[in-house]
């Protein structure tokens, strides 16, 4: 399993455990508000019935202080008692500022009836009254309480991560800068031995052919030194022909790769596209995608670069015929580490990426793929 395996299976893992406690959250927090509802539906019945006691009593037998007990420890729960043709006949828990507004009283009323079943009041002489009521403030912010929990949850966890994030891509850029430099730095000696070498096996008149195979190895030891040299400052980007850099770059690679590869350029070779680049880290980004090409082809079959001019971008679409990527993984084959093959560090695809969207200012991306047929990446640059 490759680093960015382990590091997707650990994401994953602490989601589902954010999904499993929110879960559970919610689930008991659903339990307590259905408890306290019950108990508010056992309080308006005594309430009703106290009321029931108090109406149906004669005006000289004396009333048990028991039933006004009950009618004010009820504090909390707003509610209306009706008669049967919906009038109202009295109300408790309600704005004090608006109980004479017949708009509002109707209003909650109808609040009420969505909201529980009437309890019936039904006195010996077959009168019947009704009383409605809604939950409790309190009831009411336990319902909401566990979603406002997880919405603040779920805030600090974003801003933790784009913190965090935002960390690991200054410490990465850090990484990749300090990296580049020292290895530009380091081929920098060896190159200028090399170079001495060579006006040496000049002097003695060597072999020509001998000396310009050895110039050619060290003017492309130069360009990846340039290169390296390029990840690790901000590159000068200046109008270059798009069409000459990549017709140079396969070249390079054709001369280099299997007689099995065919390399099929879509676009006017003799022709001339100027947009901004960095020529040779623009080379690197053809030759990567073209080397992660005939990697997927197992080092047979047809890379086809087509190169479409619109008015203010251009769209460069490399497609190979070999194993595929599954649409799960469109993003992840960018990310640092991620690799199918047994040896490899995972990131020539990131390389690419960074050249192409932190130093050019375009897109990459898969644009189409197919398991076992084809895959299709497309880089979008600016004009």
């Amino acid at each position: 399993m490759n680093v960015y395996s382990r590091k997707q299976k650990l994401k994953t893992g602490l989601f589902l455990l954010a999904v499993l406690l929110g879960v559970g959250i919610v689930l008991y927090t659903g339990n307590l508000v259905k408890k306290i509802s019950v108990q508010e539906r056992n309080k308006i019945e005594i309430w009703a019935e106290a009321t029931r006691e108090l109406t149906g009593a004669d005006i000289n037998e004396q009333v048990s202080p028991t039933l006004y007990n009950i009618l004010g420890e009820n504090k909390t729960i707003p509610v209306m008692l009706v008669d049967g043709n919906e009038n109202i006949i009295g109300t408790r828990n309600l704005n004090n500022k608006r109980v004479n507004d017949t708009i509002f009283l109707k209003k909650e009323l109808q609040k009420m009836k969505n909201q529980h079943e009437p309890i019936v009041i039904e006195y010996a002489r077959g009168k019947k009254n009704y009383v409605y009521y809604e939950d409790s403030a309190l009831l009411t912010g336990l319902q909401y309480y566990p979603y406002i929990q997880l919405v603040v949850v779920s805030f600090f966890i974003l801003i933790s991560y784009l913190a965090f994030s935002s960390s690991r891509k200054a410490e990465e850029n850090q990484l990749w800068a300090g990296l580049s430099k020292e290895t530009a730095h380091q081929l920098g000696t060896p190159i200028s031995s090399l170079v001495a070498w060579i006006e040496l096996l000049k002097i003695k008149n060597e072999d020509a052919n001998l000396i310009n195979e050895v110039q050619k190895d060290v003017k492309r030891l130069e360009t990846i030194t340039e290169r390296f040299s390029g990840i690790g400052s901000t590159p000068v980007l200046m109008k270059m022909n798009l069409y000459k850099i990549i017709v140079n770059s396969v070249s390079y690679l054709q001369a280099r790769s299997s007689k099995n590869v065919k390399y099929v350029l879509n676009f006017d070779k003799s022709g001339e596209l100027l947009i901004p680049l960095n020529e040779s880290l623009f080379e690197w980004v053809i030759e990567n995608m073209c080397k992660n090409a005939v990697d997927a082809m197992q080092g047979k079959g047809q890379i086809i670069i087509s190169v479409e001019n619109k008015k203010d971008r251009v769209f460069i679409d490399i497609r190979d015929f070999g194993k595929g990527i599954p649409k799960a993984q469109f993003k992840a084959v960018f990310k640092p580490g991620y690799t199918t093959k047994k040896r490899g560090w995972g990131l020539g695809l990131s390389l690419v990426k960074r050249i192409v969207e932190s130093y050019h200012s375009g897109k990459i991306f898969v644009k189409f793929s197919e398991l076992g047929k084809e895959t299709t990446f497309r880089i979008v640059l600016n004009k």
